[in-house]
Parts: C-alpha cells; structure tokens; sequence
C-alpha cells in the first residue's frame, strides 16, 4: 500500500546520496573513498508510517558541518577545545595524497612530524564546512511535500478504485 510514497521517499534519498557522493568528488575530499561508499538510506514501511534515515560514516557529519578550530572558526556546532585530533590518523591520508615535504637541508621530514604537524594545523584552523550532505537534502526536500501529497494522490485514488472494483 502507498506504492507511489514510498517511490517517491526512495527518489527523494536515491537523489540525495547521488548528489552528495557527487559534492564530494567535486570538492576532492574523497581520497579514501570510505565515506562515498558509506552514503546510504534506510526507509522502514510500516503499517501507518514511514521513516527515511540516511546513513555514513561518523566523520562524515564533521565533513558537512565543519569543525571550528582553537584559532578559526565557523559557523558549526562541533569544535575543537582540548585535544588535538590524533596524529596517527592522518598517516594513510598523508600516503594517499603523496605528501613528502623535504626540509631546509633537503631530507624528507619524518612521518611522524608531519602527522603531528597536519594534526596540529587541524586543531587549530578546524574542518571548513563542506555542506556536501546539506546542500542536495534541503534543495530536494524544499519540493518533497509537492512530490508526496501527488504521491498520496495517485495510492489514494488507485485503492478507491481497487476497493469499488472488488
């Protein structure tokens, strides 16, 4: 029952996740590829309701949101205060991007530096918002109670003509 609502949820998130995935890639913060394969959604049928949740990796809302830093900041709710991210995360990004600074002298700066040093510069200048999540869900759904009442429309119409037929 109510085919044509949950067609329209399904277009509504399938959109959403194209758009974002397609944020991403534009905005080159897609260099793992984890969080673009992550974007998905759930929408749960039941007999009176239905409820659409969109799924990703937890550092994905940061992504979106931002993150003010101890020196800059955004307009975001999340911050840095107190501890610094750990540096022993950035060391498969630092690979992954072919970061090798050399110092003055022309050696290579070691890795563990240099994972300090990116950890260091994030804590303080944060994670500017990306809104790669933000901006295709508010666009679509500013025309999704549309796309839903006409939805309502054609299940309600198809039942009363299933119900008078029978």
């Amino acid at each position: 029952m109510l085919e044509n609502v949950q067609k329209e949820l399904n277009a509504f998130a399938k959109y959403v996740i194209s758009q974002s995935r397609a944020n991403l890639t534009r905005s080159k913060k897609n260099s793992s590829k984890q969080l673009y394969n992550s974007l998905d959604s759930d929408l749960k049928v039941s007999k009176n309701s239905f409820s659409l949740s969109f799924l990703m990796e937890d550092y994905g809302v940061f992504q979106d949101k931002g993150v003010s830093g101890v020196k800059k900041k955004y307009n975001t709710p999340y911050s840095y205060t107190t501890k610094m991210p750990p540096p022993s995360k950035m060391d498969k990004w630092i690979v992954r991007k072919g970061i090798a600074p050399k110092d003055d002298k022309g050696k290579f700066i070691k890795r563990k530096s240099l994972q300090f040093m990116i950890a260091r510069s994030i804590f303080n200048n944060g994670i500017k918002p990306s809104l790669f999540f933000t901006k295709p869900f508010k666009k679509a759904f500013k025309n999704l109670d549309k796309d839903i009442v006409k939805a309502f429309k054609l299940d309600a119409e198809q039942l009363l003509e299933t119900t008078i037929n029978n």
